[in-house]
């Protein structure tokens, strides 16, 4: 029998800890949207070679998770905090001096690598203290602070370049890495306890993983996750190009209006938290998806013929946000829920997924176009396939769960 819990610290200190943490993933991601057109005239590069950059820092948050939740698994949470944001900020650093966009994507690999063992580590810790419907509460809470990175960090990203140009985006990521350090430090605690930790080392790792994917319901809500953020990518990564290149919005105003959608994630994300309190996870899922799909019906046509101009465009792309942040709580809190002895994991499972499918999304929008019809008609193949994977998904914790 696994020995109880640590004590949970205070709720509000833990999330917004959790949340700094997460959020670095994010930042790394959207603090240089609005210089990507300048990163290709700069470096000589193509929309699609730039874009690629962006597929690298997907890709590394994707593997570098699979690396950091096992090894949390075995050896404690903290260790991997550490070495994650070191490699972080010298990435950041290195990409200050890239002299071409294939160095610079290689080190945003890097850069991805080390921001997700940030992200994987704070999911195991949610785990590691909560469950159930309370985790997916944590979760909503989470998304809270974390939402801030992408409401934020294109417009911050348009500040810098008023003062600098891309460099400077990228020696900023470097000064948020050095503070995260310093909190890891100094603040995180473990709450992964030696009597808890996986034994066998690196020999039990295909082990763990072959568990985890002989879980039917473990599997589906990992690609309902996934698939959710893909379409999250998909607006990421054409959004910049559709808005400033073929709406003629400024990197200012492309900044408003993309935190704009985040806003909404966020604010659907703090919903959920009221939504559990009457209807169980599952049912939230189903509803937000089967919205998600008819905008997205409705969407792609308006974004083929430009019918309604950037409203018509904009605004169908915020409600699927909305949809994407009722999603992403409770997709993680049901995967993750039979998971306990395994959160590093499992959480690394799931963040791998999200990020690997988020990576083929990114370069999908440039091949298709690069336009407002790849962008739409990609979000829509997306929650069209994530409402599919929900209604068929195997039954378990969450789909009857109430609140109280």
């Amino acid at each position: 029998m696994l020995p109880p819990r640590p004590a949970v610290p205070p709720r509000l200190r833990t999330v917004l800890m959790l949340g700094a943490l997460v959020a670095l993933g994010p930042l790394s991601i959207d603090l240089y949207l609005p210089a990507l057109p300048d990163i290709g005239a700069d470096l000589g590069a193509s929309d699609s070679a730039v874009q690629l950059t962006l597929t690298g820092t997907l890709l590394g948050l994707g593997l570098g998770q699979l690396l950091a939740g096992p090894l949390s698994d075995a050896v404690g949470r903290r260790p991997p905090l550490l070495i994650g944001t070191i490699l972080h900020v010298a990435a950041s650093l290195l990409c200050l001096v890239a002299p071409n966009i294939a160095v610079l994507g290689a080190l945003r690999v890097l850069q991805g690598m080390g921001g997700a063992a940030t992200m994987v580590v704070a999911m195991a810790v949610i785990r590691d203290l909560f469950s159930g419907r309370e985790a997916a509460a944590v979760l909503s809470r989470l998304m809270l602070v974390m939402g801030a990175a992408p409401v934020l960090a294109p417009t911050l990203g348009g500040v810098i370049l008023l003062a600098g140009n891309w460099h400077a985006v990228f020696a900023a990521l470097a000064v948020l890495g050095t503070l995260l350090l310093i909190m890891v430090r100094t603040a995180v605690r473990e709450t992964l306890p030696p009597e808890r930790r996986r034994t066998g080392g690196v020999r039990q790792v295909p082990r763990a993983y072959a568990a985890l994917l002989g879980d039917g319901r473990f599997v589906a809500m990992t690609l309902v996750s996934s698939l959710a953020m893909a379409s999250m990518f998909a607006y990421v990564s054409g959004a910049p190009f559709v808005l400033q290149d073929d709406h003629g919005l400024s990197e200012q105003e492309f900044a408003l209006t993309f935190g704009a959608g985040a806003a909404v994630l966020v604010a659907a994300s703090q919903a959920n938290v009221v939504l559990l309190n009457r209807w169980p996870a599952r049912r939230v899922m189903l509803w937000a998806l089967a919205a998600a799909t008819a905008i997205g019906l409705v969407m792609t046509p308006l974004a083929t013929t430009g019918a309604g101009g950037l409203v018509g465009l904009v605004v169908p792309l915020w409600l699927i946000m909305g949809a994407v942040g009722l999603v992403l709580p409770n997709a993680a809190a049901l995967a993750l829920a039979r998971h306990g002895e395994s959160a590093g994991t499992a959480a690394a499972l799931l963040g791998a997924g999200q990020f690997g499918l988020g990576a083929l999304a990114a370069p999908l929008v440039g091949v298709l176009g690069n336009d407002a019809h790849a962008m739409a008609l990609t979000m829509t193949v997306c929650v069209v396939a994530a409402l599919i994977l929900v209604a068929v998904a195997p039954r378990g914790e969450g789909d009857t769960e109430h609140g109280r």
